[in-house]
């Protein structure tokens, strides 16, 4: 683990806390107006323009924090059970009881389940599998879990890797994993074949193509190590300070190139070219006290709440549409109120599955209990330390 006597393990970053918040809006946004389409006529394809990037800038925003926070907060004498534990604690409880909440939506409306959906979907090897079906069964959203249990497994071998990199390679190692996350769109027109899906992009695109792109987890480890760097590069302090404002404005800036580039680039992991710099600039000024319109108390609440807000929301819109939209036609005024209502729920239920949920097994079961009077306590979780909420 670091040991560089610039490695700023007691830092607290509320700021990414409340960041976290937002990537999940982008992923509420996008999946309002995509499939869903609460919002009609000239406005909803608006709106549809908008957000058509924007779940996977956020998931992306979320890959690169990973590995940023994981590296950031890891410490010389962790080992690799203990970091397994502490992930495999925080992603698991909210899954199985989003993939319980799936499951019984699924029977209330007559769906069908296939055995080979189902199964990867409660594993979590759902993005593993280039099938057009399997990827997004069940709860949809965790095929990004897929992604990230794949990127725990590997973290402590990479972080062993990653400090036996010289300082002075760090950039050149940066560098490559940006340009990678730019190539493998190029390596998927090229290398891959398929047969094209007409209603994605301009029809010339393949599924395998796409899932190549956006679910193969290894492509996606590509953002969660380009993190990995970036958290070294500070804490070796060698990273350029950058105020947030242009790094903010560095993110909206590229979301509109990602948004006007063709699919395959909008879609996958280029985002984290724009978005590496803001989780770098926001960690720095917590670091540094400075100001920050993501600390506040509301939105850093918010923030903790982000996963499990992330897991529920793709449920609530999907079968809130089904119930009260695609069943009737209702106004363009009901709509809203029907999409607002949808909002509420997922936030409500977030709240539910953070306090009884996540927090509570998170206490319990994140570090191993004492079996016998006299032993030495394990490490704590630094997440906790750190306030930046996984």
């Amino acid at each position: 683990m670091p040991n560089s006597p610039r490695h700023p393990f007691a830092a607290r970053l509320p700021s990414l806390t409340g960041l976290r918040f937002i990537a999940a809006l982008l992923v509420f946004a996008f999946h309002a107006t995509w499939r869903s389409n609460y919002i009609t006529g000239s406005a909803g394809e608006v709106l549809g323009k908008v957000f058509a990037n924007a779940g996977s800038y956020g998931v992306t925003f979320f890959f690169v924090l990973s590995g940023f926070v994981l590296t950031w907060s890891a410490r010389p004498n962790d080992t690799a059970p203990r970091v397994w534990r502490r992930r495999f604690v925080k992603i698991f409880p909210n899954h199985l009881v989003t993939f319980a909440m799936a499951a019984a939506l699924m029977l209330i409306t007559a769906q069908h389940f296939v055995h080979l959906d189902t199964f990867a979907g409660l594993f979590l090897v759902q993005a593993w599998v280039p099938d057009m079906t399997v990827p997004t069964a069940m709860n949809p959203v965790s095929w990004s879990l897929s992604c990230e249990l794949f990127f725990y497994l590997c973290f402590p071998a990479l972080l062993w890797a990653l400090n036996r990199v010289p300082v002075r390679a760090l950039w050149a190692l940066a560098g490559s994993l940006a340009a990678l996350t730019v190539l493998a769109p190029v390596a998927a027109q090229h290398l891959i074949g398929g047969v094209p899906l007409p209603p994605i992009a301009d029809g010339s695109l393949s599924f395998e193509q796409i899932w190549f792109v956006y679910f193969f987890p290894p492509v996606r480890a590509l953002e969660f190590v380009l993190g990995m760097v970036t958290a070294r590069l500070m804490c070796e302090g060698v990273w350029p300070r950058l105020a947030l404002l242009p790094a903010l404005l560095i993110a909206v800036g590229g979301y509109a190139i990602n948004s006007n580039v063709p699919y395959l680039y909008g879609t996958g992991g280029m985002a984290a070219v724009w978005l590496t710099p803001l989780v770098a600039a926001a960690a720095d000024t917590d670091r540094h006290g400075t100001k920050s319109p993501f600390r506040g108390k509301t939105l850093v609440r918010l923030g903790e709440l982000s996963f499990a807000f992330y897991m529920v929301h793709g449920l609530v819109i999907t079968y809130a549409h089904t119930w009260f939209v695609a069943s009737g036609q209702p106004s363009a005024g009901a709509r809203g109120g029907i999409l607002l209502a949808a909002f509420t729920v997922s936030l409500l239920l977030a709240h539910l599955l953070f306090t009884l949920v996540e927090s509570p097994a998170v206490r319990r079961f994140s570090t191993a209990r004492l079996r016998r009077p006299g032993l030495t306590p394990v490490i704590p979780d630094p997440q906790k330390a750190l306030e930046v909420k996984e």
